[in-house]
C-alpha cells in the first residue's frame, strides 16, 4: 500500500515521539520513511520518527468529507508525547513548564520568576506565545524540574532560597490575595485535588496555591514541596505512551539538612520520610529563613485515552453543568415560545384584521357616517421618514452591530465545531480578533447603505466614523487598563510589539475593509419602501406613560436578558475565575434564542408604538432591544460583588473596564437585531395595505 508521509517532527526540538505508521483515515500500514535531513532547529538527524501518514487511496474518502472535518482530524490527531524505553536514553522527556501566577481576587497576573522560586540552571527561556496568549496574560517559561519517563522520584532537592525582607512581604501579599501556581505538561495544566466538605465530593481545581495562612493571618507558610502525579496511557500494541493526566499536591515542609551533608553541594534532607505522616513542621515565611524546595514524581498507568484527557479540566466545577445548561435552554425556549405566541396573536388576530379593514371597500352607509380611521395605517406617510436626530450615528451603530453580530456568530460556530479547543491557548481570542477585522466590510456596507437611505450627504465622514468609532473606544479603554497592569508590574501588560500587531490588524485590515464595504454600499441604490413619505410630518399625539421612550427601552431588554442570563453566569466564571468554557453547542443555541427574542420583543413594541400613531421607531427599536446590554452590565456587577471578592481598586477598574467594552458591544449587536427586525416588519405590513 502506497502512503504519502506527512511532515516529520524532531524529538529533540519539541520533545515528543510520533510513531504512527498507520494511515490516519484507513489505518493501512505505510512503508518505512526515507532517511531524514538534519533538524533545522537543533541539527539532530537520528531521532526523527514519522508523523501520521496519509494513504493515497484515502484521498477519495477525503473528497467525500467536509473540509472542516478533514482539517480537524489532522489537527487534533493524537500524538504520543512519551517514547518507549527502547529509544536512546538521551532523549528529553517532558518537564513542567511554568505559566503566570494568578489570583481571582485581584485579576492581576504576575510572571512566575518575579517570585523567589527556583530557576533553571541554564537560564529562563520564554516559549513563543501567540497574540491571544499575550492578551490573556500567559507567559510560559521553562522550569528546573527534571522528569524521566516512568521513573518515580522521592524528595528530589531542587534548590535552596534565603528569603529577604522584600521576598517575605511579596509572598505574604500573594498568599493573602490567593495567588496560585499554573504549571503545564504536554499542554495539560496542573490540577490539584480538592475536597468539598459540603457535598462530600472530591474534585479538581486549576493550579495550586502559593501558600497558606492561619485565620488570624499571623503565620504564613510556603508550599515548597510538590508531589507530581503523571498519568500515562500506553498506545495500543506499541511501546509508546501518552500523557493523559497531570496533578500536583502541594506541601509545606520545614526541611532540615542532614548531618554530614557537603557544604555548597545539593544538600541531603533529613525530613523527607515524614511528609506523608505529617511529622514535619511547615516552611514558615520570615526574614532570613532558608527555604529548601523539593519534589516527588509518581507515574501512574491510566485507562483514560488521549482524546478524554481534558475531561477532568472541563468538569472542574464538580456540578451537574449539563443539567444546568439544559435548564438554560429550556428557560430560553419558553421565553421564545411566549413571545412567538404574542406575535402570532398580533399577526393572526389584530394585524390581519387591520389589513382586511384597511383594504376593504367602504359601503355607502360607512361613507355616509364618514367614520375616521385609526391605527397604524394613519402614519403610512411618515413611518419611513428618516430620523431627525443623529442619523449618521444611528447608521454607524447599526453597521458596527452587524459587524459584531457576524463576528460572534462565526466565532461560536467555529468553537462549536471544535476548532477553538481550550487546549489551544489564545485561539479563542485570536478568532475573535480575526473575525472582527474581517467583518469590517459588513460594517461599511450596512452603515453606507443605511446612511444613503437616510439621504445623508457626508458619506466620507460616516465611513470614517464606522471604521474608528467602536475600535477607538475599545482600544482607549484597553490602553488605560494596560497602564494599570504596567504600574503593578503584571505579566498581563501587553508588550509594545503586540500592540503594534493590534494596530496593524485595525488599520491594515479592518479599516480598508470598512472603506471597501462602504464603497459597495454607496454604489447600491437606496432602500425602497412600499409607501411614499410626505413632505410635511404628521403631528404625534400625546402618548400614555407606558408608551414613553424610557419605559419602552427599559422593558425591551428584560426578556432577552432572561433568555441568556444562566449561560452568562458560566461565561463570566470562565472569564474571571479561570474556569474552562467548552459547551459552545449550548452557547450557539442560546445565542440563536437571544437573537430571536430581541427580534420578537422589538416587533411587538414597534407594533404598539405605531398603533398609538407614533412613527419615530428608528432609534426606539435600536435602543429597546439594545437595553439587554444594560441588564448584562448590572448582572456582571452583582456577580462581581458576590463571586470575585475584590480587594484592590485596580480590580474594579479592570473588571468594569472590560465588562463595559463587552456590554457596549452587546448593546450594538442586540440593537442591530431589533432595528433590522422592526424595519422588516414595517416594510411587510405597509406593503400589505392599499394607500390612497
Amino acid at each position: 500500500m502506497l502512503c504519502v508521509p506527512m511532515p516529520r517532527v524532531c524529538l529533540v526540538s519539541v520533545c515528543w515521539v510520533v510513531p504512527r505508521p498507520p494511515c490516519v483515515l484507513c489505518m493501512c500500514l505505510s512503508d518505512p520513511p526515507p532517511p531524514d535531513p538534519p533538524c533545522p532547529i537543533c541539527a539532530h538527524a537520528s531521532v526523527f520518527l514519522s508523523t501520521p501518514t496519509m494513504c493515497v487511496h484515502s484521498l477519495s474518502v477525503m473528497l467525500q468529507l467536509s473540509l472542516p472535518s478533514v482539517l480537524l482530524s489532522l489537527i487534533t490527531s493524537p500524538h504520543p508525547l512519551l517514547a518507549s524505553t527502547s529509544l536512546p536514553p538521551s532523549l528529553p522527556t517532558p518537564t513542567p513548564q511554568v505559566n503566570k501566577i494568578t489570583s481571582t481576587q485581584t485579576q492581576i497576573p504576575y510572571d512566575y520568576y518575579s517570585f523567589p522560586f527556583c530557576r533553571p540552571a541554564n537560564g529562563v527561556h520564554h516559549y513563543g506565545e501567540n497574540l491571544g496568549e499575550f492578551l490573556t496574560g500567559d507567559r510560559i517559561e521553562n522550569s528546573p524540574y527534571e522528569l524521566q519517563m516512568k521513573v518515580d522520584q522521592s524528595c528530589t532537592v531542587l534548590c535552596s532560597q534565603t528569603l529577604t525582607g522584600k521576598d517575605v512581604s511579596k509572598l505574604k501579599e500573594a498568599i493573602l490575595e490567593g495567588y496560585s501556581h499554573n504549571w503545564i505538561i504536554d499542554n495539560l495544566p496542573a490540577a490539584s485535588v480538592m475536597v468539598d466538605d459540603v457535598y462530600q465530593t472530591t474534585y479538581y481545581s486549576r493550579g495550586f496555591l502559593v501558600g497558606l495562612t492561619d485565620e488570624k493571618q499571623e503565620v504564613f507558610v510556603l508550599h515548597n514541596h510538590v508531589r507530581i502525579y503523571i498519568d500515562y496511557h500506553q498506545v495500543d500494541e506499541q511501546d509508546a505512551f501518552r500523557v493523559v493526566g497531570f496533578r500536583v499536591r502541594p506541601f509545606s515542609i520545614d526541611h532540615k539538612v542532614a548531618e554530614g551533608s557537603a557544604a555548597g553541594a545539593t544538600p541531603t534532607l533529613s525530613t523527607c520520610d515524614g511528609i506523608d505522616l505529617g511529622a514535619t513542621g511547615q516552611a514558615e515565611i520570615k526574614d532570613g529563613a532558608v527555604i529548601h524546595f523539593s519534589y516527588d514524581v509518581q507515574w501512574e498507568a491510566s485507562e483514560v485515552r488521549w482524546a478524554s484527557r481534558w475531561d477532568i479540566y472541563l468538569n472542574m466545577d464538580h456540578t451537574k453543568t449539563d443539567k444546568v445548561h439544559w435548564f438554560s435552554i429550556a428557560n430560553s425556549a419558553l421565553i421564545v415560545l411566549f413571545l412567538t405566541g404574542m406575535i402570532a396573536m398580533i399577526l393572526i388576530r389584530n394585524l390581519c384584521r387591520d389589513i382586511t379593514r384597511y383594504n376593504r371597500v367602504p359601503t355607502e352607509e360607512e361613507r355616509a357616517e364618514e367614520r375616521e380611521e385609526s391605527g397604524w395605517k394613519l402614519v403610512h406617510a411618515d413611518v419611513f421618514r428618516p430620523p431627525t436626530s443623529h442619523p449618521m450615528l444611528l447608521s454607524v451603530m447599526v453597521g458596527t452591530g452587524a459587524q459584531l453580530l457576524m463576528m460572534a456568530f462565526f466565532t461560536i460556530v467555529f468553537a462549536a465545531i471544535g476548532f477553538l479547543s481550550p487546549a489551544k491557548r489564545g485561539s479563542l481570542m485570536i478568532a475573535v480578533l480575526l473575525t472582527y477585522v474581517l467583518m469590517g466590510s459588513v460594517a461599511g456596507y450596512v452603515s453606507a447603505r443605511l446612511y444613503k437611505t437616510f439621504k445623508g450627504k457626508q458619506w466620507q465622514k460616516c465611513t470614517v466614523f464606522t471604521a474608528l468609532w467602536y475600535p477607538s473606544i475599545c482600544f482607549s479603554v484597553f490602553l488605560c487598563l494596560d497602564f494599570i497592569d504596567v504600574s503593578y508590574g503584571s505579566s498581563g501588560a501587553v508588550p509594545f510589539l503586540e500592540m503594534l500587531k493590534l494596530l496593524t490588524l485595525w488599520f491594515g485590515i479592518s479599516v480598508p475593509l470598512v472603506f471597501m464595504g462602504a464603497y459597495l454600499g454607496y454604489k447600491r441604490d437606496a432602500m425602497t419602501f412600499p409607501v411614499v413619505t410626505s413632505n410635511i410630518p404628521r403631528a404625534i399625539p400625546d402618548q400614555p406613560w407606558y408608551m414613553s421612550r424610557s419605559f419602552i427601552i427599559m422593558v425591551g431588554g428584560i426578556l432577552p436578558f432572561g433568555a441568556c442570563f444562566v449561560e452568562l453566569f458560566f461565561i463570566l466564571t470562565s472569564m474571571w475565575l479561570g474556569a474552562y468554557y467548552y459547551v459552545f453547542g449550548f452557547l450557539l443555541l442560546v445565542f440563536t434564542i437571544l437573537l430571536l427574542t430581541c427580534a420578537e420583543i422589538t416587533i411587538v413594541l414597534t407594533y404598539f408604538q405605531l398603533c398609538n400613531e407614533d412613527y419615530n421607531w428608528w432609534w426606539r427599536s435600536f435602543l429597546s432591544s439594545g437595553s439587554t446590554a444594560l441588564y448584562v452590565l448590572l448582572y456582571s456587577g452583582v456577580y462581581f460583588t458576590r463571586t470575585v471578592q475584590p480587594n484592590l481598586f485596580a480590580t474594579y477598574l479592570l473588571y468594569f473596564g472590560y465588562m463595559g467594552i463587552i456590554s457596549l458591544g452587546m448593546f450594538l449587536m442586540t440593537g442591530c437585531i431589533g432595528f433590522a427586525a422592526s424595519l422588516w416588519f414595517n416594510r411587510l405590513i405597509f406593503s400589505s395595505i392599499k394607500v390612497d
